[in-house]
């Protein structure tokens, strides 16, 4: 049996990373998402901040957004999907429940 095996997957996280982001630097990462007027790569978005992070970092960063479903990685396109985007509450807004649709038939 390795060291490996014997280690927990959430111990390994922790192990494979030296160090944490700050809270400035995912709110710098989440205020790019929000301000692009597409939906960039991770290259065009790792490009577009506004100051430079490594890039371990910026991965834990995503990875931290996706898993706290903010975002959504869809054919290598980073799509902001936190209720706070106004093209999403505008869309739920003049949306309707498919149930109620049905119930009506």
């Amino acid at each position: 049996m390795t060291n490996e095996s014997a280690i927990g997957s959430a111990e390994m996280d922790q192990l494979s990373y030296e160090h944490e982001p700050r809270l400035d630097t995912i709110l710098m990462v989440e205020k790019a998402l929000k301000d692009c007027g597409e939906y960039p790569t991770k290259k065009e978005l790792l490009k577009a901040l506004p100051k430079k992070i490594q890039y371990q970092t910026f991965i834990r960063i995503l990875n931290y957004l996706e898993s706290s479903n903010k975002i959504v990685i869809s054919n290598r396109r980073i799509i902001w999907i936190f209720p706070d985007n106004p093209k999403l509450k505008q869309l739920l807004e003049t949306s309707f429940k498919l149930g109620s649709v049905l119930d009506k038939e």
